[in-house]
Formats: C-alpha cells, sequence, structure tokens
C-alpha cells in the first residue's frame, strides 16, 4: 500500500519503530512505496520531535522508550563499558553517591570501589551492589517502571530531600551545549531530585547521546560537572559542551575492571 500522506506516514513509521526498536530506512521505503529519500526526511521529523533517534541506514527509538532493558543494554556495549569505568574512577573515596537508574549505570555498578554509599532507586544498582559486604546500600522505594527497571514518583523525591549526596552519576537519552534530555517526564523529575540532592553532578553518556535527541531537558550544562563519554562522540559536539563550560572526560578504557578509589 503507498502511503502518499505525510503524518499518516510517519504515523505508521513511529509505530513500526516502536514495535522493532530499529527502523531500516530502505526496507520502510520498500514496504510503503515510497523513495527511500522520503523516508529518511520522515525520520529526520521524528528526530526533530524526540521521537527517534537518526543512525546508519534508518533510526532506532530514545533509550527507555519501550524498548527492552536487555536490547537498550545490548546497544554500545563497549562504549557505555567504557563510560562507566571511566565514571567510576571520579567517585571520592568513602563518599555517598547516587547511582540514576539506565543501562550505563547498571555497568557502573559492577564496577563500584569498596567503601561508597550507594543511594539509588534503580534495580539493577541494587541487584550489583546488594552482594557487595564493602558498600553501604539505600534503596529508594516508589512506583516501578519496567522500561527502566527504577522506582520513581513522590517517594522517591520525599525521600531524597532527607539525603545528602557527595557526587550524582545521572544517565541521560541525549546531551548537547544547551542540556542534558531524557524521553519520560516522571524519569525527568527523578533526575532532578538526584541532582538537587547531590553537591555535584556527573552525566554518563556514551557517543551515542552527543548525536540523539529528546523532548524533555531535565537539566541545563551550569547543573553539570563533568560528562563521560568515549572516542565515538562528534568532536564538535564535544568541543561544544566544553566551551559551556563543563569538563568532559573522554573515556579510554575497553575493558571492564573495578576502580580504584579517587585521589582527593
Amino acid at each position: 500500500m503507498r502511503y502518499t500522506d505525510a503524518s499518516r506516514r510517519r504515523d505508521e513509521l513511529l509505530g513500526r519503530l516502536r514495535a522493532a526498536g530499529y527502523l531500516s530506512a530502505a526496507h520502510a521505503a520498500a514496504d510503503l512505496e515510497v523513495s527511500e529519500m522520503t523516508i529518511r526526511r520522515d525520520l529526520r521529523q521524528l528526530a526533530i520531535d524526540g521521537l527517534a533517534v537518526r543512525v546508519t541506514g534508518g533510526a532506532r527509538l530514545p533509550d527507555g522508550d519501550g524498548v527492552p532493558f536487555e536490547l537498550r543494554s545490548d546497544r554500545y556495549a563497549a562504549q557505555k563499558t567504557a563510560v562507566a569505568t571511566a565514571a567510576a574512577r571520579l567517585l571520592p573515596p568513602g563518599a555517598t553517591v547516587a547511582l540514576d537508574s539506565g543501562t550505563t549505570l547498571a555497568r557502573l555498578a559492577e564496577l563500584l570501589p569498596a567503601g561508597l554509599t550507594v543511594v539509588t532507586h534503580s534495580v539493577p544498582v541494587v541487584t550489583a551492589c546488594a552482594s557487595r559486604p564493602d558498600l553501604r546500600l539505600i534503596g529508594l522505594g516508589g512506583v516501578y517502571n519496567p522500561a527502566t527497571r527504577s522506582f520513581g514518583g513522590p517517594a522517591v523525591r520525599a525521600a531524597l530531600q532527607d539525603i545528602v549526596v557527595d557526587l550524582a552519576v545521572l544517565s541521560a537519552t541525549a546531551a548537547g551545549p544547551d542540556g542534558v534530555y531524557c524521553s519520560d517526564p516522571y524519569d525527568a523529575e527523578t533526575k532532578q531530585a538526584l541532582a538537587a540532592a547531590a553537591r555535584s553532578v556527573v552525566v554518563a553518556a556514551d557517543g551515542s547521546k552527543l548525536a540523539a535527541r529528546a523532548p524533555i531537558r531535565f537539566a541545563g550544562l551550569d547543573a553539570v560537572s563533568v560528562l563521560v563519554t568515549d572516542p565515538s562522540a562528534d568532536e564538535d559536539a564535544v568541543r561544544a559542551i566544553r566551551d559551556a563550560g563543563v569538563q568532559v572526560e573522554v573515556a579510554r578504557a575497553t575493558v571492564s575492571e573495578r576502580a580504584e578509589p579517587a585521589t582527593t
């Protein structure tokens, strides 16, 4: 069936994208009986609207936007491990750290140095830390979100008002010179509460996030102390974030290892 109406065609593309997590422009053009250029324009508009992330050959869903946690964990696995390893090295000895939800943060939880107090609403982070007698764990409960495998809502935000955090490590769906973004408004509120409870904020974002778009800005760069990314990040994007006054650490590690505590 030929899809000539742009609005209807984009609805169809979005439905396919949400069903599979990835969409090939060439295959979609053949199925919808339009040119590949038309599909690419549609995907560009979906990306502008924060509903898709453009990649080579097509588009994918933004992280957390209906894609199972396991599939998101497999995407850019080496880059996420590198970012997590570098972020772990930034954690001060004996600090109280808040860890956000997300696949990169789940990897970070497996690499934490001993002696930390970990505050989190993320089930994978809780699972990784629960078997570590050398860590103190504070779990934040609330309404469970299976897409992010984390708790959120008023209970989490209320609990954070009574906790003093030295450093919060946050995930992001997208990052750029105007701030850091996610796809879910409830997730955004939790990230904002984590940041507000912390003396400093680190954003852990693999290189794909610096080329992505998402609809909800949860923080400006003035709230971010350090952004950790990997060598796949666009150099112009990294430069723009640095020019905004944020320290950018480009991870070089490719092999996961438990980090040594940061020196003070």
